[in-house]
């Protein structure tokens, strides 16, 4: 069977065993996140935790596809996935939708975060700046798992350092794009403007959006379950993901919601681009760049598929069915390839099925 061919297959396979195998277990562990902050916690907590896993467990379902990553135990795996997605979620939420805008309260909140990688550092008080605090025990709950998960992770130590970094500029993402619009854009250009010299490829936007994916979070995770994981490897992933991989999967996210955005007045760093030629252009200079680093990683099928995966999850949305969006939408497809193309059709036929 020739390479490509092989790939494919392998590909389809690992796609198959997603479906069948990781989604009933998502399944089982959203549904015990349900059950507690049904049966714990204020009300006002209670319900973004449940707004949380219900309108967003395909962020659970993305990320447990490194579930599926060699020598990994997926049940685990899955467990450590959900309870780090679903506070990343949950927090969304508390700094989204309780009509809040306190730098100080949403960086307290996001000591989770870093809080749930790190089990060497003390619990912090998560509420200690909000104005509600009785949460049932449910995000220290959440950080417990995610810190007996990564516990168990042979490699953990070689991946740590980057992973806290990449947790790090996650939160304080998510601490400036949160906050009232007369200062959100100013705080975080200064936040960006710091770290962008690094990056001399991005535009300030674009390293945010690489800053708001967890993904190389779960990537590094995954490859620290082999105990013969080496610095070189971690580098490897760490630059892959970071800003590429990472970056390409929040730009796609904003790029489904941006009419959406538009109409709700919310920050979306697709606007920052100056027509729809340059959403285009920039979109597949992310995604060549995704794909190309993903050639290079240890176990290169997979990180390849879940760059098509990406494309194929994002793009398939009803959101990218309206113009200019679904021009757009075209021509990344048309440029990525059979196979990307073959999951995106698959992906439509899921989310008719109400599956994704």
């Amino acid at each position: 069977m020739p390479p490509s061919l092989t790939a494919t297959a392998s590909s389809l396979t690992l796609l198959t065993k997603f479906i069948r195998e990781v989604f009933p277990l998502v399944d089982h562990e959203l549904d015990n996140w349900h059950s507690y902050a049904t049966e714990h916690g204020m009300r006002e907590l209670a319900d973004q935790a449940l707004a949380s896993i219900q309108s967003k467990k395909f962020h659970c379902q993305g990320g447990s596809v490194y579930s599926l990553y060699k020598g990994v135990p997926t049940r685990d795996f899955v467990r450590l996935v959900v309870a780090l997605q679903t506070i990343s979620d949950y927090l969304d939420n508390l700094c989204d939708r309780a009509g809040i805008a306190d730098e100080a309260a949403f960086r307290q909140l996001h000591l989770a975060m870093t809080d749930a990688l790190d089990p060497d550092r003390p619990v912090s008080d998560y509420y200690a700046a909000y104005p509600y605090k009785d949460d049932g025990g449910y995000l220290p709950k959440l950080v417990m798992t995610c810190r007996q998960e990564v516990a168990k992770l042979p490699s953990y130590h070689l991946v740590k350092t980057e992973i806290l970094r990449q947790a790090e500029l996650y939160s304080e993402l998510q601490t400036y794009k949160h906050l009232d619009s007369s200062v959100r854009e100013e705080k975080m250009l200064t936040w960006i403007n710091r770290h962008l010299p690094g990056y001399p490829e991005l535009t300030p936007w674009e390293f945010a959006a690489a800053t708001g994916s967890t993904l190389g979070m779960f990537m590094l995770s995954a490859a620290a379950h082999n105990p013969s994981l080496t610095p070189q490897a971690v580098s490897q992933i760490a630059a892959a993901y970071f800003p590429w991989i990472n970056g390409l999967h929040i730009l796609l996210d904003y790029f489904i919601d941006e009419a959406e955005d538009r109409l709700g007045g919310d920050l979306n760093f697709v606007f920052y681009y100056t027509s729809p030629e340059e959403t285009l252009a920039r979109l597949t200079y992310f995604t060549e760049q995704a794909r190309t680093q993903a050639h290079g990683l240890p176990e290169a099928a997979f990180p390849q598929t879940v760059v098509d995966g990406l494309l194929a999850m994002y793009l398939s949305d009803p959101k990218a069915d309206v113009a200019p969006t679904r021009a757009i939408r075209d021509s990344l497809l048309r440029a990525a390839g059979l196979y990307p193309r073959l999951m995106y059709r698959l992906c439509r036929l899921l989310r008719k099925k109400n599956l994704l």
